[in-house]
């Protein structure tokens, strides 16, 4: 990155737009911030499920950060952010021009509504209410974002293998809990798209340096092992967790 042009206050974790190298902008997420680069995991690991089953997502790239990186910033707060984020971090292509979708302007499809659901399920998000959203409108598509609050299991890898075969209660507060109708369908069509070789694709794409801080692990591969043992887990058993997570709604 290049350039640090504003804050994105409205985020938890305070990300940033920025310009790189290549001319374009992106909204930086920081290993610094107070869930570490363990967001940066998840962000990372959700975005590009998403991207495998179709969604609309940012692109996705690696941000190296000097230390002399957004020294302008008069805020001590983000001054210190952003010394506690120099190496290598997250960024997602900044989408100039978009709005926050609100579902009460914008109803989407009943099928579509329920693969969203069912990905959020399966990766544990818990960040995609009626409140905040995380999806935006650009040229009139739907767009996916933020999904550092999904696996949130590995903040503590309590009982992880365990969870991975569970419903996720939390799933009642999504967005689309009352429209998603179709979640045979979306189940089906979520099984059939990942699989062991993309999931492990997916999860070969953590760096190192991030595995290493912070780990109940031995080694970097180990801890890589972990992740897609519970993405495969979560998987094998999606049939399973679906109906549960929707009983009684």
């Amino acid at each position: 990155m290049t350039r640090y042009i504003t804050p994105l206050r409205e985020g938890g974790s305070m990300p940033a737009i920025t310009e790189a190298e290549d001319g374009f902008l992106y909204a930086l997420k920081f290993r610094g911030a107070g869930q570490g680069p363990k967001a940066l995991i998840a962000e990372l690991i959700g975005g590009e499920i998403a991207r495998a089953m179709g969604f609309k997502v940012p692109e996705i790239v690696f941000a190296t950060l000097d230390a002399s990186f957004g020294r302008t910033e008069p805020d001590e707060e983000i001054q210190d952010l952003l010394k506690a984020s120099a190496g290598l971090n997250l960024a997602l292509h900044y989408l100039s021009g978009s709005i926050t979708y609100d579902p009460a302007a914008w109803q989407i499809d009943r099928l579509e509504a329920s693969k969203i659901l069912w990905l959020d399920q399966f990766i544990l998000n818990v960040d995609r209410t009626v409140r905040n959203t995380n999806m935006l409108q650009w040229n009139k598509e739907l767009w996916l974002i933020d999904h550092g609050a999904g696996l949130y299991f590995h903040h503590s890898w309590q009982d992880w293998e365990a969870l991975a075969t569970q419903a996720f209660p939390m799933i009642r507060n999504h967005v689309f809990y009352y429209r998603a109708e179709k979640m045979d369908e979306a189940s089906a069509f979520g099984a059939a798209v990942l699989n062991d070789a993309l999931l492990e694709s997916i999860v070969a794409l953590i760096p190192d340096e991030w595995l290493l801080i912070d780990a109940p692990f031995s080694s970097t591969e180990q801890h890589r092992a972990a992740y897609l043992k519970f993405l495969s887990l979560r998987l094998a058993y999606s049939k399973h967790f679906n109906q549960k997570a929707l009983h009684g709604r």
